[in-house]
């Protein structure tokens, strides 16, 4: 108790009190549940806390030991939780299948990646840290639903009881036969921990005759299938051949499972953390391998260059200008994290940085261009903003971004004339970017314009 103790008088060292306080207190205090797979998003509303300094606080956290972090690859349609590592480097991009959506999904990282942190078994041992110890219905709560499902905190197993034909567990390397009762309805039997699944479309005139099917659990992803038959009977073999127990369950798939899974909350995305400075600043290497590249539906990168340093060095002499120009950076730093972005690289006198969403990046341009104002200096600074679909990539030992829209990006930088910033079209139409234009009252320049590299014009408008 005292070495946790110690851990968290260092992560007040680092981190935002407030945070520190309600992670102290959830660690002490909280369920066993509250502190399996965390929701960072929703512990931020549930304690009143910035979003961006808890994210900062639970990496810190995590730094010293207090809670593991993992990266859950979840299915977009029943929010189950499809893979579950401990680095983002397991996280392949082929697609992903689930058994109980019979779907296949090529993985984004802004889509189908959630992050998520589990208490450290060191700090406090919680029943999650051996998953085949809860109940059933925990075990779907805590393990194979994502944090972005928004179960309800009680009243989780009347729901579920409700929609349950029959339910088990079955230790491994055993067998056991269930009879059943058939009603007309679409039926699916399903298992969460080997990620088994099978249909049953029961439909037709009942039958007294018994029907029946058998299901095998392995760690193989078979297809899942689709038997069609009539109310009535039915005898389910089931053999489970894996190395831990099986949970299997007979649902009716009507409208209160749909309603269950249809229920959503905002989680953590893997695109939001690899543009969050703190993780950036945490994890420098070791994020993704070389040749791996995964994809971001969309992300908005700026870049700035600056216009007059060259002037500058040869005015003021190297030192003194050096010292400006490692100001400018440094303020250009702190800009933007505060706009929960994150520098990938200077180039020189270039800044490149990424953003999860248009209007943080068009902020943070604002603001960098009345910074530089402040330095008072010659130095002018020019700025090109872009969103749209790339790849994760790892490049020098860095996380780093691959694609056209960065491409772009960089050349509408180099559009831009002193102190001015320009923005594609996909960004200013950004429904947040358009409400911030219009309180600023900016009269947007539009123009066609030729980039070196892309084979058509396209628009871009300058914000004077």
């Amino acid at each position: 108790m005292s070495d946790t103790i110690a851990l968290f008088d260092t992560l007040r060292q680092s981190a935002d009190k407030d945070v520190v306080t309600a992670i102290e207190a959830v660690v002490r205090d909280g369920s066993d549940r509250k502190l399996c797979r965390i929701n960072i998003l929703n512990f931020s509303v549930e304690h009143g806390l910035d979003e961006e300094k808890a994210i900062s606080g639970f990496l810190h956290a995590t730094r010293l030991g207090l809670f593991e972090l993992t990266w859950n690859v979840l299915c977009p349609g029943c929010g189950g939780v499809l893979d579950a590592t401990q680095t983002l480097k397991s996280v392949h991009k082929e697609a992903y299948d689930c058994a109980l959506c019979a779907c296949g999904y090529e993985p984004t990282l802004d889509e189908m990646v959630e992050v998520a942190f589990t208490v450290s078994p060191r700090v406090r041992k919680i029943a999650a840290h051996d998953p085949h110890s809860l109940p059933i219905w925990e075990y779907f709560r805590q393990i194979f639903w994502g944090s972005g499902v928004d179960l309800p905190e009680t009243g989780l197993e009347e729901i579920l009881e409700d929609i349950t034909i029959d339910s088990m567990e079955l230790p491994p390397g055993e067998k056991a036969l269930l009879s059943l009762q058939l009603p007309a309805a679409f039926v699916i039997v399903f298992e969460p921990v080997t990620h088994a699944a099978h249909f049953l479309d029961v439909k037709g005139e009942p039958t007294r005759e018994r029907q029946n099917l058998t299901m095998i659990f392995n760690k193989m992803h078979a297809p899942t299938g689709t038997t069609e038959m009539r109310p009535g009977p039915l005898r389910l073999s089931l053999d489970n051949r894996s190395d831990v127990r099986a949970l299997p369950s007979v649902w009716i798939a009507g409208d209160k499972l749909h309603d269950l899974l249809g229920k959503r909350r905002p989680f953590l995305t893997a695109k939001r953390l690899l543009t969050n400075q703190t993780f950036r600043d945490i994890y420098r290497t070791d994020t993704l391998d070389v040749d791996q590249g995964l994809k971001i539906t969309s992300l908005t990168f700026l870049f700035t260059d600056l216009k007059g340093s060259t002037a500058l060095y040869d005015r003021v002499g190297d030192i003194i200008a050096y010292d400006l120009v490692r100001e400018h950076f440094q303020v250009l730093n702190e800009i933007v994290a505060s706009e929960a972005g994150a520098v990938v690289k200077t180039i020189g006198d270039a800044v490149m940085a990424t953003f999860s969403t248009p209007d943080r990046a068009l902020a943070a341009a604002l603001r960098m261009r009345d910074s530089v104002r402040d330095l008072k200096t010659d130095l002018q600074i020019k700025i090109g903003i872009h969103e749209g679909p790339c790849l994760a990539v790892a490049l020098n030992d860095r996380l780093d971004y691959f694609g056209q829209t960065v491409n772009v990006a960089a050349r509408v930088q180099s559009l831009a004339e002193s102190r001015a910033i320009f923005a594609t079209k996909s960004v200013v139409e950004d429904v947040k970017v358009s409400k911030m234009l219009e309180v600023g009252k900016f009269k947007l320049i539009e123009q066609q314009a030729a980039l070196r590299g892309v084979a058509d014009k396209i628009t871009v408008y300058q914000i004077p």
